[in-house]
């Protein structure tokens, strides 16, 4: 049994509300991150590392001048470094369960995200997150892992899915 649960899938698909209900829900210190969309009426212009803490920073955005491109989105890999790394750090030390909402092509562009993550994993701590369903080196890599379970989310098993994964990571930390 692995101690890094994954949901997997489309962007829009409902990963993190999925991961926000379950951790919510959750009867233990959890510390880590979110990531959250930055919308100007219909479109999509960014998104947002939020820390469990409250703590927030520009993950990526359409016009932001600083960072790498990934797509459309200019990755704020300062910002990004001091909220959602520092986070995860945090958490591999305090926290009963680590939070990574998401592994993804952005948070790769920080260099420090990939060491934080290995030491998360390599942690007795169950972590629980989301990583991008597209192929990416690092990210395939991860998936592939021995403690890492994948579980990939649809509109049809979204509720199951959930019950499931509290299920699951409830036993996880009383163990």
């Amino acid at each position: 049994m692995g101690n890094a649960l994954f949901v997997t899938g489309p962007p829009g698909c409902g990963k993190t509300t999925l991961i926000r209900a379950v951790v919510a829900a959750l009867p233990v210190r959890a510390g880590g991150f979110f990531t959250e969309e930055i919308r100007d009426a219909d479109l999509r212009i960014g998104f947002r590392v939020v820390a469990l803490d409250g703590t927030t920073g520009l993950l990526a955005h359409v016009r932001s001048v600083r960072g790498p491109r990934v797509g459309r989105y200019q990755v704020d890999v300062d910002a990004f470094r001091a909220v959602g790394v520092a986070a995860l750090e945090r958490a591999t030390r305090e926290a009963e369960l680590i939070v990574v909402d998401e592994i993804g092509k952005m948070e790769l562009c920080c260099p420090a995200f990939l060491p934080a993550l290995e030491a998360a994993l390599a942690s007795p701590k169950p972590l629980f997150g989301s990583i991008q369903a597209a192929r990416h080196p690092a990210v395939d890599s991860l998936k592939r892992c021995p403690q890492v379970e994948l579980y990939r989310l649809s509109t049809r098993n979204r509720q199951d899915l959930t019950e499931a994964l509290l299920a699951r990571l409830i036993a996880e930390v009383r163990a």
